[in-house]
């Protein structure tokens, strides 16, 4: 073994766990900027369910939101579904 190698199981000394132990770290939630907004996607809770209607008034109504876009929305846009699902590659290529 080279000097320097580590062994699996091998403690590894990480700079960063200190500030955030301790509640000192800054997440990126932490972060604020001007003029940011934020999105809520909400799905059925039933699988393959056939939704009929959508009622959007009470979501609408609510302090502080910008808009209300449901499926026929995006598609009249053209902008197609959202995935339901993302490939994540590992930085060795390899898709998880």
């Amino acid at each position: 073994m080279s000097p320097g190698q580590k062994r699996i199981g091998q403690r590894v000394h990480r700079f960063e766990d200190r500030r955030f132990v301790t509640g000192r770290g800054t997440y990126t939630d932490d972060l604020r900027f001007d003029g940011e907004v934020y999105a809520a996607i909400v799905r059925s809770p039933h699988a393959h369910a056939r939704v009929l209607s959508i009622d959007t008034a009470a979501a609408e109504a609510a302090e502080g939101v910008l808009g209300v876009y449901t499926a026929a929305d995006l598609e009249a846009d053209g902008m197609g579904p959202i995935p339901y699902f993302a490939t994540i590659t590992a930085h060795l290529g390899v898709d998880l």
